[in-house]
């Protein structure tokens, strides 16, 4: 079987010029590209809502901040999604990722099971660790991104994740850790609703659990609550997530480290620019680190199918770049330059080596090219069957059972509207062929969840009504 979604990454719509020097931007003033920014936004809810309608299966966002550059804007995947939740009833919401190394554990597990109670449990939690200095220490506060500050980094990642995690599936916790006590020790609770609350039986938590009642504190003046020694103990987080025990966990995937990791607790893994040798390389670690730690899933549903498994939505996810040059549409002169902006952002981080084939000698900060990533099958830039070949060549290369491939059709210095007719041309002319080569797609349930009521009238006599 086999799953499409959509990725939506949010290069800006500005046409793009090479400079001088050879480095490829944004054409703009500052105040165009918030102009830009604004419409990418729009048509980033226009592109959700038209996925779910052509019957995309996921759409999937990314977290990025303070791009002037051109490559990429998302700086809020969860509340996009809401938006689009609201106006449309299938199509499953992932993000690559939310950084949590910018957000307090609590407050995106929050945001995300709001997500996921406003779509009917359509929520596919994506998770990173951030790697951009600019977004990393700004937004992380005590993190940094350099070499040295990666281990703190990554415990801070997983101690988030753990918190996350207690939100989500505890009625009620308390969580100690080397970056977050909570609630805080000296947090003051002397509320006596709270108390009443937790004094009745069969609430859950005995009031003991949760307060830990003190005498008035005599040198504190004021309310009741704050003038004493009583101490809250645990929290209780609301919402929790529809789908139980949680939400399925996702996560963008590197290095064999992050592999591991992502194997070993159940998390879907996402892979964007890999070849194909490297990507099959990737795919075995991934399952067979699984199968060492004992097929780790939240239903505990035991051994997945390699590469995907589309009834559990278990595994791995494969993105390319789409542009059709066909049927009336496409540039691929300007999908070109496109790119260029985007691996001249990219390149400098050393994302290069990750384009390496297996067993291939890896230099990190050679320049991308865009005919490199045709050439390497990342950028999948041609005709209408060009397109089903190498998708499909995709799949059997990389010994997909089921097959969940990410189309990534957005493209900078491109219009709305001319991303969204590579979409219609993708869901009439590719995806029809794809689904009959790969033995069909699983249904997706309707969310039963109804945002928009019907009008109803006050009864007579109610509101000054006669």
């Amino acid at each position: 079987m086999i799953e499409i979604g959509v990725f939506h990454n949010g290069a800006s719509d500005l046409p793009v010029k090479v400079t001088a020097d050879g480095v490829a931007i944004n054409v703009g003033d500052l105040a165009a590209t918030q102009e830009s920014a604004a419409r990418v936004q729009v048509a980033q809810i226009r592109q959700g809502v038209l996925a779910d309608r052509l019957g995309f299966d996921y759409f999937f966002m990314t977290e990025h901040h303070f791009q002037p550059e051109g490559a990429e804007y998302s700086p809020n995947p969860l509340q996009s999604e809401t938006a689009i939740a609201a106006l449309t009833k299938r199509i499953r919401f992932g993000q690559a990722a939310n950084i949590l190394t910018w957000h307090h554990p609590v407050r995106i597990a929050e945001q995300a099971a709001m997500l996921d109670v406003i779509s009917g449990g359509r929520l596919e939690f994506g998770m990173g660790r951030g790697y951009q200095p600019r977004e990393t220490e700004v937004l992380g506060g005590q993190l940094g991104a350099t070499i040295q500050d990666q281990e703190r980094n990554r415990a801070f990642f997983e101690e988030a994740y753990e918190i996350i995690m207690k939100c989500w599936t505890q009625d009620s916790f308390s969580h100690h850790g080397e970056f977050f006590t909570l609630p805080p020790s000296y947090t003051r609770w002397n509320h006596q609703q709270t108390i009443a609350y937790f004094s009745e039986p069969g609430n859950g938590r005995s009031l003991e659990d949760v307060i830990a009642v003190g005498a008035p504190d005599m040198y504190s003046q004021g309310s009741p609550v704050l003038a004493t020694t009583t101490k809250l103990r645990e929290l209780q987080v609301y919402p929790q997530p529809l789908q139980k025990p949680h939400p399925q966990v996702w996560e963008p995937l590197t290095s064999p480290r992050s592999i591991k990791f992502a194997a070993q607790n159940g998390v879907n893994g996402y892979f964007i620019v890999e070849p194909k040798s490297r990507l099959r390389q990737n795919i075995e670690l991934y399952y067979e680190e699984a199968e060492k730690a004992g097929w780790p899933d939240r239903l505990d549903r035991g051994p997945f199918k390699f590469g995907w498994d589309a009834e559990k939505r278990r595994g791995i996810i494969t993105g390319r770049y789409v542009h059709i040059a066909d049927k009336g549409i496409g540039d691929l002169d300007r999908a070109a330059r496109s790119l260029e902006v985007q691996w001249d952002y990219y390149g400098p981080f050393g994302f290069a080596g990750v384009l390496a084939d297996a067993g291939e000698e890896v230099d990190m900060m050679r320049k991308v090219t865009a005919q490199e990533l045709r050439d390497r099958g990342v950028a999948l830039h041609g005709s209408v069957d060009y397109v089903i070949e190498e998708i499909l060549s995709l799949k059997t290369s990389c010994g997909y059972e089921d097959f969940l491939f990410n189309a990534w059709f957005e493209h900078g210095g491109f219009t709305t509207n001319e991303i969204e007719d590579q979409m219609l041309c993708f869901a009439e002319e590719v995806m029809p062929v794809l689904r009959r080569e790969c033995g069909g797609s699983p249904e997706k349930p309707e969310s039963v969840v109804e945002l928009v009521p019907e009008v109803r009238r006050m009864p007579a006599g109610v509101g000054g009504a006669a």
